[in-house]
Order: C-alpha cells, then structure tokens, then sequence
C-alpha cells in the first residue's frame, strides 16, 4: 500500500496530518505486518484522526466502533432481526407452509444485522477497511477479553451459519484515552505508539496546514497561547483539535490578533469544563497574551 515511510509521510501531509517519524514508522509497520496499531494518548492529540485519514488515503471503508461502558460482543459483533424473523414465520404460515418446515430457514444471512466487527471482516473488494475501535479504554475488561481473539485470528463464528473468514483483513486502530489501563494481553497483539501533545513547531504547522487562510501571525500566537495553557494544572487540558477548533472561530470572527476581549469570548472552544473556565478568567489573560504574542521568543 505504501512504498516507504516517506510516502506514507507524503500521503499524510496532502490530508493535512503533520506526523513525527515514530507516529509514521509504527503506523508503517502496522500495515506491512498486518498488526493492529494502539494509540495511547490525551484526548484531542488526533488519535482518532490517524484511522480517518488512513481511510482516506486509501479509498476504503472507515468502520468505527465508539466503545462504551457496557458494551458487549453482540452490540459490537452481530444481532438477528428478530422482528423480521417473526414476521418471515408469520407470512410462512399464511403461505401454508408445513409446519415441519416453518422456521427452517430465518437464520439466513439476509436476517443478520452485522455490526462493526462483523462488517470489517466480512467486507469484499479490493482494499481492507480500515476499524477504528475507538476509546477502548472506555469498555468493560469483559469486552477487552472477547477483542482478543477477534484480533488474534480476524475470523468470526456464528452458530448458525458457520466461521466467516475476511477476503482482506482489517486495518485495525485501536484508540485509548487512559482513563484505565488496558490488559497486556491486548497490547501484546498490537504494534504501541504513544502520541504525545505537539512541539510549538509542529502545532504550529498543523494549524497553518488545517486551517487555510489564517495569517502567520495569528496561528504563532494561537500555539504559543496553548502551549502556556497547558501548562498550567486545569482538569481537562486543551488538545490539538481544539487548537484547531479556536483558529477556525478566530478566523471566522475575523481575528488578526488576540486580545483579552477575544480570548474572554472564546475560551468555550478550548475549555470544556466551568472550573478550568472559571480558573483561566482569574488568570491575567493581558500578561499571557503579551507574553505569548511576542513570537520571537
């Protein structure tokens, strides 16, 4: 799919994700060897985003799992249609259909709803779908458990119709904000990157790259101004993608510069809780944003 690691470099930029060459080479050999990838990392650091643009780049299906407390492998794997399959009896028996036979054949695959996992392994075509298993930390250990053998083998069993084996596996990226550790035994299976909060440098290509139009200027002082915020010990510190969220509202409010007024106005894009929002007002907002405006520091 990919020649080397620069052009998987190459590919990534012209979908406007700026990576490090650690990011790349794991997702490199993710796909090469056929391993799924973990990406372990705050929220907003474009965890998620790595799967959408592997998607795109390769013109294929992006399937997506959002986890959740509770989840369990029927959700996330298969279900029948029972209502369909009742009605399938009912029109059998206003067919007069022996009733020896009613009901022989409603576990046809026509009546099975597939779920995420079933979807990846069961797609057709040229190219693999990419499954995105999106903050796997946020399900139970149970579910953790039965994603093992799915990664293992990439092949499904249904009782009723038989082991259903994938025509192209899956590129498989699993997700993890940390709110709980996830078993090795899963990790084992996985190639692990950690994806870090950006440099100033990097951010500030990243913003330059997502968001056309912003004046250099601007996009140093936005980076600069959330590099000092993370910094500071708020309970949900701001990532890249609310970076990039504030510079589209900036730009959009026809901002050249940041004052204490646009910043006051603002802080709904990069803080989400009232704490930390009420924390950054006590704040001198005109000394962090002189202090961050000067951008040859």
């Amino acid at each position: 799919m990919f020649t080397s690691i620069e052009n998987l470099e190459e590919q990534f930029c012209q979908q406007g994700y700026i990576a490090d060459r650690l990011l790349l080479t794991s997702i490199y050999l993710s796909i090469t060897l056929g391993k799924p990838i973990f990406l372990e990392g705050e929220p907003g650091v474009g965890k998620t985003e790595v799967a959408k643009v592997l998607a795109a780049i390769l013109d294929t299906e992006l399937i997506r799992l959002q986890c959740y407390e509770g989840l369990d492998a029927y959700t996330a794997l298969y279900e029948w249609n029972y209502p369909r399959q009742m009605l399938e009896l009912r029109m059998e028996e206003a067919r007069g259909t022996d009733k020896a036979t009613i009901g022989k054949d409603i576990f046809r695959e026509e009546f099975l709803l597939k779920r995420p996992l079933l979807r990846a392994i069961q797609t057709q075509g040229d190219q693999p779908p990419v499954l995105l298993i999106d903050e796997i930390d946020r399900s139970d250990h149970e579910f953790e458990a039965f994603l093992l053998e799915i990664l293992s083998d990439f092949q499904i069993t249904i009782p009723e119709i038989g082991t259903i084996h994938p025509e192209h596996p899956p590129i498989v990226v699993l997700t993890s904000n940390r709110t709980r550790e996830i078993h090795d035994a899963l990790k084992r299976r996985c190639l692990y990157h950690w994806i870090d909060y950006p440099t100033l440098e990097k951010e500030i290509s990243i913003v330059e790259s997502r968001v056309p139009g912003i004046e250099q200027q601007l996009s140093e002082q936005i980076c600069r101004f959330m590099q000092t915020i993370r910094s500071q010990d708020f309970f949900k510190r701001p990532g890249v993608a609310e970076t990039i969220d504030w510079a589209h509202a900036l730009l959009a409010l026809g901002v050249t510069e940041l004052t204490e007024d646009t910043v006051n106005a603002t802080l709904g894009c990069i803080l989400k809780y009232k704490d930390d929002l009420e924390k950054l007002q006590y704040e001198d907002l005109s000394r962090l944003i002189a202090e961050n405006s000067n951008t040859e520091s």
